[in-house]
């Protein structure tokens, strides 16, 4: 696996070196992670110069899911608290004779950027920009089976919730449980808080768990995630509880299955961005539902469970292979309820059987 990290991070340095700078200081910790397999608390990754260093602000820890730092990396281990790791950095830059350091400038808070550029005022700094973003949108095989387990982790807990009684118990309980259970199955933890919402709460779009209670004929939106290894997926669905469905139940709920099937549908390498949230929306659009819709119909996901592409209609670029995203349509009604099915899947070209579904629990309307 080193070669892959060092590979990532010679990807980076052309990148850098070709826009004039000599060396790179990479903070954000998902993008730590992606080029040094680990991301300790606080760490900053110094690439150029002599060699790469993983700068950190103590001792490495063995939180399960942190993993282990790329053994082709030097490790600089501050020795206590209240020295910055991307200070540090910047000086050990200036030491190695760099003349110039790519930042993430989207990263820094503005005290730290000031920081950077008094502890080390020889360097000329420029933005690095969002690089590791972009490095990070197509996924390797290890990093799809990562997110291939998340998922079935995330679609077991949801179906062990399905199999008991619901009616009676509160959102917030039926969310704790919901991340106890993805944990029980190896997870490192939630990929974000749990999503509940019942009855007239389904119709709030972002809406978190509350003690309001399960009752007959409600709608049961949830939304849950697993982390396996630091990557992140999702999931999402909704059902009727305790009785068979109400005509406008049925009609919302078929309506938004339609939508979430025309999104998935579209995906293919060379696919727009925008062409995709448009074939989810246009459904639920010409049903008259065009101020209900949320601002997206998807996202990538990866070690954030929010990163690029966003399928969104102004949206610009397209698709490649090997992308894994969400496709998420969703109608929300205020004080009635709401219908959302939320899928992660990976972006594959037709030859391979087109685009792989990742979470594979029911999207049948069921009456629990």
């Amino acid at each position: 696996m080193s070669e892959v990290y060092a590979n990532r991070r010679s990807r980076l340095r052309d990148h850098f070196t070709a826009a004039g700078a000599a060396a790179a200081l990479v903070t954000h910790p998902a993008n730590v992670r992606y080029l040094a397999a680990a991301a300790p608390q606080g760490a900053a990754l110094l690439l150029g110069g002599c060699e790469d260093l993983l700068v950190c602000a103590g001792p490495l820890d063995d939180r399960p899911g942190e993993g282990r730092p790329d053994e082709s990396l030097r490790v600089h281990a501050l020795p206590g608290p209240g020295a910055d790791p991307a200070v540090t950095a910047a000086g050990l830059a200036a030491a190695q004779g760099s003349d110039s350091l790519a930042v993430e400038e989207h990263h820094l808070t503005v005290s730290r950027h000031r920081g950077l550029a008094a502890g080390a005022p020889a360097l000329r700094l420029t933005d690095l920009g969002g690089a590791v973003e972009q490095l990070r949108v197509v996924k390797d095989e290890e990093e799809i089976s990562c997110l291939r387990i998340g998922a079935e982790i995330g679609d077991q807990a949801l179906g062990e919730l399905l199999e008991s009684i619901l009616v009676g118990r509160t959102e917030r309980h039926l969310a704790l449980e919901l991340e106890r259970r993805l944990v029980d199955h190896g997870a490192d933890g939630p990929a974000f808080p749990t999503s509940v919402a019942t009855g007239p709460n389904a119709g709030r779009r972002g809406h978190r768990p509350t003690d309001r209670r399960v009752e007959e004929g409600d709608f049961l939106s949830v939304c849950l995630g697993a982390t396996y290894r630091g990557y992140r997926c999702e999931i999402g669905r909704t059902f009727v509880i305790g009785t068979s469905p109400a005509d406008w139940q049925i009609e919302l709920y078929d309506l938004v299955f339609a939508a979430q099937r025309a999104g998935r549908e579209s995906l293919a390498p060379g696919a727009a961005y925008r062409d995709v949230d448009r074939a989810a929306r246009q459904v639920l659009d010409s049903a008259g539902y065009a101020q209900a819709l949320p601002p997206l119909s998807g996202h990538g996901v990866g070690l954030e469970i929010d990163e690029d592409p966003q399928l969104a209609p102004a949206a610009m670029g397209k698709l490649d292979a090997c992308v894994p995203v969400t496709v998420e349509p969703g109608v929300h009604l205020p004080g009635r309820g709401g219908v959302r099915i939320d899928d992660t899947l990976v972006v594959r070209p037709e030859a391979d059987g087109g685009p792989e579904l990742l979470t594979i629990t029911t999207k049948e309307l069921l009456a629990l």
